[in-house]
């Protein structure tokens, strides 16, 4: 019996050095990376075995790399993440990825600018 169910990171961070001016890639910025996935969580409900369950670790490590490899938009760190996860984690049906960075350069106050972006491989295993 199929058992989907749902896997969350939030709250991965990292200091990097995403943005289109020269003090940003220069000095770099704090981001956040939040993920959530769809899954087919059956077997690792009646087994115990991380074999049977996305590994957390492997998603984390897919997430770091990506972070960096310096982009100028967060739209193209989030799409090098999403490729990154499909490619390394096909068992995801659908998931998210939620790309944050701390005080953009605005003109005025703003604690965070986001992207979230969609993948999957639409499929129930």
């Amino acid at each position: 019996m199929e058992k989907n169910g749902i896997i969350e990171l939030e709250g991965m961070e990292f200091h990097a050095f995403h943005g289109c001016f020269e003090h940003e890639k220069a000095e770099g910025n704090t981001f956040t990376v939040d993920f959530r996935g769809k899954l087919d969580l059956s077997k690792a409900a009646e087994s115990d075995t991380l074999e049977d369950t996305a590994d957390y670790g492997r998603l984390y490590a897919a997430v770091s790399r990506e972070m960096a490899v310096h982009s100028d938009l967060l739209e193209h760190v989030a799409g090098r993440i999403v490729h990154a996860i499909e490619r390394e984690m096909p068992e995801f049906i659908e998931f998210s990825v939620k790309v944050s960075k701390r005080n953009p350069p605005v003109d005025g106050k703003c604690a965070w600018s986001r992207i979230t972006l969609y993948g999957g491989s639409g499929k129930k295993n």
